[in-house]
């Protein structure tokens, strides 16, 4: 067995168990961080397939700047765990639900990847380019090349989920006090500002 290889099923076994800490782990706050491992690790074994640009891409996004908001939401919320295990731990039907939705999802990514791509026979160490050998524009060239209607799919659907995700936030509560900008330029003295004449008191 080669270093590469070595280095490959460490990272991968990292890989898998922070994974399986994330889904299993009381804590939502240890839940973000093992997430956070999980991105590390599979950034490494992208470098080990030489697309440094994905792996850089995935630490500086996903870690840097999602997993922070994920982490900074989830310790705001201030979630009580507890209480939500308690009732779905209650409630068999939702739990058969969760096992069948995570049966069907396992089977989708098995044939979807499928053991041709993923299986044991085909690991191997990949193919060595060139230095000047850019993974970037090999890149580029098959996202809006091969998979330019994918992506294009990917893009409304991620456009879909901000717009509703704005549209559940900006839900107009009757308690919430909100001042309208407009009205407050079109303002007059004379409606903030009323004199009232009165007579002086006389010293007694």
């Amino acid at each position: 067995m080669s270093f590469t290889e070595i280095v490959f099923y460490a990272f991968s076994t990292l890989m898998v168990v922070s994974a399986t800490g994330v889904i299993t782990s009381k804590n939502p706050v240890h839940s973000v961080l093992l997430l956070v491992l999980t991105f590390f690790s599979t950034a490494a074994i992208w470098m080990l397939l030489e697309a440094e640009f994905l792996a850089i891409t995935l630490v500086l996004v996903y870690v840097g700047a999602v997993m922070v908001l994920f982490l900074f939401v989830v310790m705001m919320l201030d979630i009580n765990i507890t209480m939500i295990r308690e009732g779905f731990l209650k409630n068999p039907i939702q739990l058969l639900i969760a096992i069948l939705f995570g049966c069907v999802m396992l089977g989708l990514m098995a044939i979807v990847v499928g053991p041709e791509n993923f299986g044991l026979a085909q690991i191997a160490e990949p193919a060595r380019h060139a230095a000047d050998y850019s993974n970037t524009k090999e890149l580029g060239r098959i996202l809006y090349t091969d998979y330019v209607y994918p992506f294009e799919i990917a893009a409304v659907i991620l456009l879909v989920a901000i717009v509703a995700a704005i549209a559940l936030t900006m839900r107009r509560r009757p308690e919430t006090k909100y001042q309208t900008p407009g009205k407050q330029i079109r303002v007059k003295k004379e409606d903030r500002l009323r004199i009232v004449k009165m007579k002086a008191e006389k010293e007694q």
